[in-house]
């Protein structure tokens, strides 16, 4: 489908400078829908009048099919000391597209983090488990989550975690910079979870977002998207090298470390492990290994693998 289609529907996406957003605009999106990107700098997450006019203006004469919510305060550990714009963003700005979406029957995708449990035992964390945050970004999110929930809108709220790809600020683009620069670092090992690569992510919620649009019986939920297989940061950063120096690229030793030896002003979870019963049960998404989603990121950033 060409984006010029004029039977197209056009889905808000705020956050598009991040790495979810950009994939977003990236991603081949089912047909008759078409991604509508906004950045921070073209709407103030602060100004909820602002919101619910762009929400209302929809696109081209037409109503959005749905709103996607991806933009966020992702500094974790700055938001413990602004703690204010940490829930104007990811609170506030939730709300306000809720109520938005609810005013004019709108769909509403919030994604949110595995930062809103506290991380602190085994196994995968299920939709519905209790949360309990452990620093103020998760707090926050939570908070947003809350917000949607009570709008009054149609919404799937879809957390995730470890979200990396070849834009912006992540864990991949660090460990080739950093291992460019040494022969050996020290990586926490006792924290587990799964990787997310970004394009994923935006497959899985424009598949979301197909649904709800097409079919005005889909209810409400919470899921969760991550990639599939557990790791933990120091195994990741060692694929990474491993990966990487297939392609020529930045390699180095990986010696891991204790949480306790890498103190940060924002607690972690211990374990962010997500299931994806749901997701799976009531979209037909199943995850691809988290390794694979790594080759594709890599081979974006290196080249592929030489021969």
């Amino acid at each position: 489908m060409s984006r010029a289609d004029p039977m197209a529907r056009g889905v808000l996406v705020t956050g598009a400078a991040g790495q979810l957003g950009t994939e977003l605009a990236r991603v081949a999106w089912p047909q008759g829908l078409v991604p509508v990107p906004v950045t921070r700098a073209q709407l103030d997450l602060d100004d909820a009048d602002a919101i619910a006019a762009i929400v209302a203006a929809g696109h081209e004469g037409a109503p959005f099919a749905a709103v996607i919510n991806a933009a966020a305060y992702t500094a974790v550990d700055r938001a413990e000391s602004e703690q204010a714009a940490a829930w104007r963003a990811n609170a506030l700005a939730p709300a306000a597209f809720g109520q938005a979406c609810a005013a004019i029957g709108v769909p509403l995708v919030q994604v949110s983090t595995d930062y809103v449990f506290p991380g602190d035992r085994d196994g995968a964390w299920d939709v519905d488990d209790p949360t309990d945050p452990i620093n103020v970004y998760g707090a926050s999110k939570l908070g947003g989550e809350l917000a949607v929930r009570a709008s009054g809108a149609r919404h799937a709220i879809v957390r995730t975690a470890w979200v990396v790809s070849a834009h912006g600020h992540n864990f991949v683009k660090t460990m080739l910079r950093v291992g460019a620069e040494r022969e050996t670092l020290s990586v926490v090992a006792d924290q587990r979870g799964s990787p997310t690569a970004a394009a994923d992510l935006a497959a899985a919620l424009a598949a979301i977002v197909a649904r709800m649009a097409r079919d005005a019986a889909v209810p409400s939920g919470t899921y969760h998207f991550s990639n599939a297989g557990a790791t933990d940061w120091a195994s990741f950063a060692t694929e990474i090298f491993r990966q990487s120096a297939l392609r020529g690229g930045p390699s180095a030793q990986v010696t891991p470390i204790a949480t306790i030896d890498y103190p940060t002003p924002a607690r972690r979870p211990a374990n962010s492990l997500l299931s994806h019963a749901a997701i799976m049960e009531d979209f037909g998404i199943a995850p691809r290994p988290w390794t694979d989603a790594l080759s594709d990121i890599l081979d974006e950033l290196i080249g592929e693998p030489n021969p």
